[in-house]
């Protein structure tokens, strides 16, 4: 077989990451393995830059309150979508500092409200928690509360990785039981979609390429959710009636494949979907556009796409509003 392509930057990250002395991610317990992944983002990603708007939320959730915090260029701004992200992080670690680089930076691209949720993690909060954190917030954000400042007129969900998988069986909870505002977007950005079965890609890309085979299965051994069940693997559901969608892929990645199938199946179910795969990168790439700095484009190019959609949706509403 011959070797995959793999992008100079993405190789030097790599070889660094190698060298690296000390136990791995999943050698550690949870709280030191979420203490590291937050200490990365200095190394990997940007700072969080200029915003308008940069405030602290509480969700009210199905087990206390959600964390959440909103990003936004601007200080006020009129009715209009609202973006729900969730961040990624095998449902174990991750947090709204994780990902405050890569929230912010699309915010300021999107030119619209971002709501990051940190729902709860495992192994404390075992699947389906994450799950119904997630669909808790979305609810929230589309009924407009007082606390975001902002009429929210629609919502679009994104997530990576973990993310990803939360914001696809999010999507498919507000298609069953619409929300206050409808969903008119979707980016998973290489989402797990589907846990039932190995793709080629696992084992292909499962060691050397930064996210391992055998941190995955201390993420599974954590989160402890049902593999064939929907909430877990979306893919194994009905994907038709689903928001249009953007998804990203990532070459290297051993879950790959289940993102690309996740695209072809919103395809052969009607969905309008825009695929793009991130050739020579690797999983994680959207924080760590400081370490892999090609990953800039790949961020940009997702963005690009998922503006066009947003763009396309608003015209539809409000076209449907002076109709009425």
């Amino acid at each position: 077989m011959t070797e995959p392509f793999v992008r100079p930057d993405a190789r030097g990250f790599l070889d660094y990451l190698a060298a690296m002395p000390g136990p791995k991610m999943h050698e550690l317990e949870p709280a030191a393995a979420r203490a590291m992944y937050v200490m990365m983002k200095d190394v990997a990603d940007p700072p969080i830059g200029e915003l308008g708007t940069m405030l602290d939320l509480k969700i009210p959730g199905p087990a206390g309150d959600i964390p959440a915090r909103l990003f936004d260029p601007r200080t006020s701004r009129e009715p209009g979508p609202a973006v729900v992200f969730f961040h990624g992080g095998g449902f174990v670690i991750g947090d709204l500092d994780s990902h405050a680089s890569f929230t912010a930076e699309m915010a300021r691209v999107l030119d619209l409200p971002v709501i990051a949720v940190d729902y709860r993690l495992a192994p404390e909060a075992k699947w389906p928690a994450a799950p119904d954190d997630c669909e808790a917030a979305a609810r929230w954000v589309a009924s407009g509360p007082a606390e975001l400042g902002r009429a929210v007129t629609s919502i679009i969900l994104v997530g990576d990785s973990a993310g990803g998988n939360l914001a696809i069986v999010t999507a498919m909870a507000l298609r069953d039981a619409p929300a206050k505002v409808p969903v008119i977007a979707q980016l998973p950005f290489y989402p797990a979609a589907d846990m039932s079965r190995e793709y080629p890609s696992y084992a292909q890309f499962g060691d050397g390429y930064l996210l391992t085979r055998e941190s995955m299965e201390w993420f599974d051994a954590a989160y402890q959710s049902e593999a064939a069940h929907v909430r877990t693997s979306p893919l194994v559901g009905d994907l038709a009636g689903l928001p249009p969608a953007v998804v990203v892929t990532a070459s290297l990645d051993p879950i790959r494949d289940q993102g690309r199938a996740y695209a072809a199946g919103l395809a052969n179910a009607g969905v309008p979907v825009v695929f793009r795969e991130a050739k020579g990168n690797v999983h994680g790439f959207i924080t760590m556009r400081k370490v892999i700095p090609s990953s800039v484009g790949d961020v940009a190019g997702a963005l690009a796409a998922l503006k066009d959609i947003v763009v396309e949706a608003e015209g539809d509403r409000m076209m449907a509003q002076a109709a009425e």
